[in-house]
């Protein structure tokens, strides 16, 4: 058997081992076997932090006051319009605190007993349409008197424009909205003063519970029927508006008629139908 060369021998095995380990990673360009470096771990991937959820509905009592406010998930689904709703909550939760803080501090001074203040605050949809999604509030605030304060409050939101408005602010001015709706109202409250105390009414008794009030006394709030359109409107009158206290809250609702689309904006006059 021929024997090869100790040179050669050498140089064939290291070319082989070299070749190999360049392949599996574990040698050099040039032939030269060098460790097996581990590469770093990655990085564990920071996540996207979510946004935080709107809380709708918040019930809180202390010391001083009860506090309750709510709105629907209609509205908080917009983001400007919950944060319109969150700051109107912070707001209402301050000024019951501070007032009700200020109570209790005067009625210890003068040693007679103290009452806790009450501010409620449920605002629901009511019309939801392509354009326009009305909303309208019940509230309610008792401040240690013989008996809390109902009333009402609304507004629209906007969806082509992105604004949070007043339901007047859809109508030409305030008179044209006396003008188109005065009348029916007048004619419509007095039929439910009169249900309600079991006489007629006399708008020339000179009892300020007989005259007829102002349309931009009551709070208006836009309806549809059709969800379509606004095709209908409604006026909450509060109690000592129309009526005593006992006499409670008045409901009144309304078709859109001709003039009442007249008295419209022009540039919102296509969310608007008559039945």
């Amino acid at each position: 058997m021929r024997r090869l060369p100790p040179a050669l021998t050498a140089t064939l095995l290291l070319a082989g081992c070299g070749s190999a380990d360049w392949e599996s990673g574990n040698a050099s360009p040039n032939g030269n076997v060098v460790a097996e470096t581990p590469l770093p771990p990655l990085p564990t991937p920071t996540p996207t932090p979510s946004p935080s959820p709107v809380t709708a509905s918040v019930a809180e009592e202390t010391e001083d006051y009860e506090f309750s406010y709510s709105f629907p998930s209609a509205a908080a689904a917009i983001p400007g319009l919950a944060a319109w709703f969150e700051a109107d909550r912070a707001r209402a939760r301050a000024q019951v605190a501070k007032e009700s803080a200020a109570f209790r501090a005067e009625r210890e001074a003068d040693d007679t007993p103290f009452r806790k203040y009450t501010t409620s605050v449920a605002w629901s949809v009511v019309a939801d349409t392509p354009r326009l999604l009305s909303l309208s509030a019940l509230t309610n605030d008792y401040t240690g008197g013989a008996h809390g304060s109902p009333g009402f409050g609304a507004l629209v939101w906007d969806k082509t424009a992105g604004r949070r408005l007043k339901p007047t602010a859809l109508f030409q001015s305030e008179a044209a909205l006396q003008e188109a709706l005065g009348a029916d109202f007048c004619t419509a409250l007095d039929a439910e003063r009169a249900k309600r105390r079991g006489e007629p009414v006399d708008r020339a008794s000179g009892d300020m519970f007989d005259e007829c009030p102002r349309v931009n006394e009551a709070t208006l709030i836009l309806g549809s029927r059709s969800k379509r359109a606004i095709d209908r409107v409604g006026l909450l009158v509060g109690p000592y508006v129309a009526g005593s206290y006992a006499e409670g809250s008045y409901d009144l609702t309304f078709p859109i008629t001709p003039a009442l689309l007249a008295a419209v904006k022009p540039a919102y006059r296509d969310a608007f139908a008559a039945p």
